[in-house]
């Protein structure tokens, strides 16, 4: 990659990058009124943005924390997953999807993905439950790329078992399953954002966790914030004063800023123009990229994705020199995801290669395109122009 840029721009981010941010004036307006207001911590703006994000979910509750990650554990929290249970996730996913679980003390497992949308299949988690015998305590489907797993299969096999479920909606803001929003929990029993700085809108970091139970949103909000409480309700003794409050559970320290939840709610604003704007780019891909030897994404029938990111698939032999190339020409490539159960920390736990077929298929062919909210159409041209290079 070196020779193809300039000197002394070797460590310079990307001309093209696969993911970005994007702030506008009033982002940045916003997070100066908190720099010059007396919270800089979690204060009045924080439950501002939780209530955009519950409003434009349709979720009766919202609970913010400084990531996803966090966010994911408080979940595993709130529906008691503790040492001796188990928690299935997929192997295509961040690690976090499965370390939360490692978090409370519980063990891990895998469900294969579905070849098509790229999430758990429902066919895969029937058949490991009638294989295994006995039932996770929880399960955590992931939306990849934008677009929901198969929710209302996964609920029906999960009810037959008892099993909860966290949707790890990370890429998911502004996506559409089964005409609703993604997050309203019709489905389960918690959902978790991201809005990491490359996802669709960001906070700089930070998660949140939408639910439809009061009491599972009272369980996250202590977990995030220490198990402390100055709700008189929650208290196991009678206040001696207006200092008094009481620490009632284990917790963390996982509050999200009031600089956080000030960009993110101006960020939420421009939601359905970035959704939009995004999902005309992956359509232009789809036209531009439709006669070359690739597979673009497709899209279920019953979902609207947001479009995090742009994946291809290309040929098993030819994957690390067309990612190589791309990466030459100073355009930014990833890959979302290696199979978690094949880092080293998980084999380390028992799994090998071989077990999960299509999440290593398609971890030997997938490719991230750049797909962000300021990507023009002379980048998006660029970036195509130099794939068929590669791939001709």
């Amino acid at each position: 990659m070196k020779d193809n840029l300039r000197k002394g721009q070797e460590h310079l981010p990307y001309a093209v990058p696969y993911g970005k941010q994007n702030i506008s004036q009033a982002d940045i307006d916003a997070v100066v009124s908190v720099l010059n207001s007396d919270y800089l911590t979690q204060g009045p703006n924080v439950p501002i943005f939780e209530k955009s994000i519950a409003d434009k979910t349709n979720a009766t509750h919202a609970v913010a924390a400084h990531s996803a990650t966090a966010a994911l554990h408080i979940a595993c929290i709130a529906l008691g997953v503790g040492p001796g249970d188990m928690v299935w996730t997929v192997p295509t996913t961040f690690v976090a999807s499965a370390n939360c679980a490692i978090y409370c003390g519980a063990d891990i497992d895998f469900v294969d993905i579905d070849p098509v949308r790229y999430t758990m299949c429902p066919k895969a988690l029937r058949k490991k439950l009638e294989q295994t015998g006995k039932p996770p305590k929880v399960i955590i489907p992931v939306h990849l790329c934008g677009q929901s797993a198969d929710m209302k299969a996964i609920q029906k096999i999960a009810k037959e078992y008892g099993i909860r479920i966290i949707e790890d909606a990370s890429h998911g803001i502004g996506a559409s399953y089964d005409n609703a929003p993604v997050g309203n929990c019709r489905y389960s029993d918690i959902a978790v954002f991201s809005f990491h700085p490359v996802k669709i809108v960001t906070t700089a970091e930070g998660g949140v966790a939408t639910t439809n139970s009061a009491k599972l949103a009272q369980s996250m909000a202590l977990a995030r914030s220490h198990g402390v409480t100055r709700d008189p309700e929650l208290m196991e003794s009678n206040s001696v004063g207006p200092w008094h409050y009481e620490q009632i559970t284990l917790g963390f320290n996982y509050r999200m800023t009031d600089l956080q939840a000030a960009l993110g709610t101006s960020q939420m604003t421009r939601l359905n123009k970035i959704v939009e704007r995004r999902a005309k780019l992956a359509a232009r891909y789809d036209e531009m990229l439709q006669e070359m030897p690739l597979k673009t994404p497709i899209q279920s029938l019953n979902t609207a994705s947001s479009w995090h990111l742009y994946v291809i698939r290309v040929d098993v032999d030819r994957h690390k020199t067309i990612f190589e190339f791309l990466q030459s020409q100073n355009i930014g490539v990833n890959l979302h995801y290696m199979p978690v159960h094949l880092q080293p920390f998980y084999q380390r736990r028992g799994f090998k290669p071989g077990q999960f077929p299509n999440a290593e298929a398609y971890a030997k062919e997938a490719i991230s395109i750049p797909l962000y909210y300021g990507l023009t159409n002379e980048n998006q041209d660029f970036v195509v122009k130099n794939l068929r290079t590669a791939l001709l």
